[in-house]
């Protein structure tokens, strides 16, 4: 017996809207880098502490479905102190400032509005991330410094510290 092809045909009603996201443009808004061992003479072999902020920011652009988004990165090595050591100057010093602003022009389709401030300040940069990184590593062996290669940033960590963040700030509020 053969078996019948039953024709099944997708019911588009409940198809989810896949989210669609183009580049438009990449660029570096601002960047500051600050040689201080240059600066200041200092001599120093030990392995820097290097401290890494990150701010984002996201803003509705005038063409329908295009948004803005920036990636703030500040990042400052220091001599690294030794508590067995005497103390001299050099300890705690400041080696180099890096401060960049990057940022790119994205448009967004298919996403839901209550579920695009997420998705610009978790995809979005996550797409950015990678060329962030190469510029960050360029410019600080440019800067006389082994190349800083950036670790993986989790964008959806910092987006979820932020709501709480918020979250606590507006209880406090309402309690005060």
């Amino acid at each position: 017996m053969g078996k019948k092809k039953q024709n099944v045909q997708p019911d588009t009603k409940k198809q989810a809207i896949q989210p669609n996201t183009k580049v438009l443009a990449q660029f570096i808004r601002d960047l500051s880098f600050e040689n201080i061992l240059a600066q200041k003479g200092l001599d120093t072999n030990t392995p820097p502490d290097i401290k890494v902020k990150v701010n984002l920011d996201a803003k509705k652009r005038k063409p329908e479905d295009q948004y803005e988004v920036l990636i703030k990165l500040s990042v400052v090595s220091s001599a690294k102190t030794n508590a067995t050591e005497p103390s001299n100057d050099n300890e705690n010093s400041e080696l180099f400032i890096l401060e960049i602003e990057y940022g790119g022009i994205f448009e967004v389709t298919g996403v839901p509005e209550d579920q695009i401030h997420p998705y610009l300040m978790i995809e979005c940069p996550r797409i950015l991330f990678p060329y962030l990184r190469r510029i960050v590593g360029d410019v600080t062996r440019d800067g006389g410094f082994p190349p800083l290669n950036l670790e993986q940033i989790n964008f959806l960590a910092l987006y979820q510290n932020e709501i709480a963040r918020r979250q606590q700030e507006a209880e406090k509020a309402t309690k005060n």
